[in-house]
């Protein structure tokens, strides 16, 4: 009865919601910022980004529509998933996360267009370089994102989904067959996977599991 009365008076304390909810939206904000600059290096390397945007360009371009209307009726598909299934991993972040990333990335590429000279994006030292500190990047600060506790993206719901059906496969597992499974997908509509692909689905579903933890012992500390 004590921890009972414990989490209601937590849950109804207002001052401390806000408190808490504000340090999340932060986070995730800015862990969102970096996912679209980290982004928009790995396009202008052309070695492979996210596995749900080489799927979703491989079907788009297999159905005949453009990579933005297929986005969003993908998005809005597991939109819904979310609100009858996971209501509970809607927030901010999800807002952010289909919003903003890809605007980040467009901003950036054009900052970089006018200030990097392509020939960086073409050396195979400078663009292994790029290419390697941008994947980090982006796998970090997505695991950071997805673990801010403010709302994740409908695609980065689907492996938690998965995970609340088999409850005995870790979390890192559901989003490898996840990402792997869009890696496929594509593959199969004519796509080429690239190593940035592979590299983006081996490791970060494992990272994400880290971070979750690192997360979980600051919080207790």
């Amino acid at each position: 009865m004590s921890e009972d009365k414990t989490i209601k008076k937590e849950k109804f304390n207002i001052g401390s919601y806000m408190k808490n909810n504000w340090k999340k939206n932060v986070i995730s904000f800015v862990a969102i910022f970096g996912m679209g600059l980290s982004l928009s290096f790995l396009i202008l390397c052309n070695l492979g980004t996210d596995t749900c945007t080489f799927m979703n360009r491989n079907v788009a371009a297999k159905i005949g529509t453009t990579f933005g209307n297929w986005q969003l009726v993908f998005n809005i598909f597991f939109l819904i998933l979310m609100i009858i299934l996971r209501r509970d991993l809607i927030g901010s972040g999800t807002i952010f996360n289909m919003v903003l990333i890809a605007y980040y990335a467009d901003f950036f590429d054009w900052i970089w267009g006018k200030t990097i000279p392509d020939s960086v994006f073409e050396n195979p030292v400078s663009r292994g370089i790029i290419f390697v500190i941008s994947l980090v990047g982006f796998i970090v600060t997505a695991a950071i994102y997805m673990n801010a506790d403010a709302g994740i993206a409908p695609y980065d719901a689907i492996p938690v989904m998965l995970n609340d059906i088999f409850k005995k496969l870790p979390f890192f597992l559901c989003r490898n067959i996840i990402d792997f499974t869009c890696i496929l997908i594509g593959f199969l509509l004519g796509g080429k996977p690239l190593i940035g692909h592979f590299l983006m689905a081996l490791f970060l579903g494992p990272t994400i599991t880290v971070v979750g933890k690192l997360f979980k012992k600051r919080s207790k500390a």
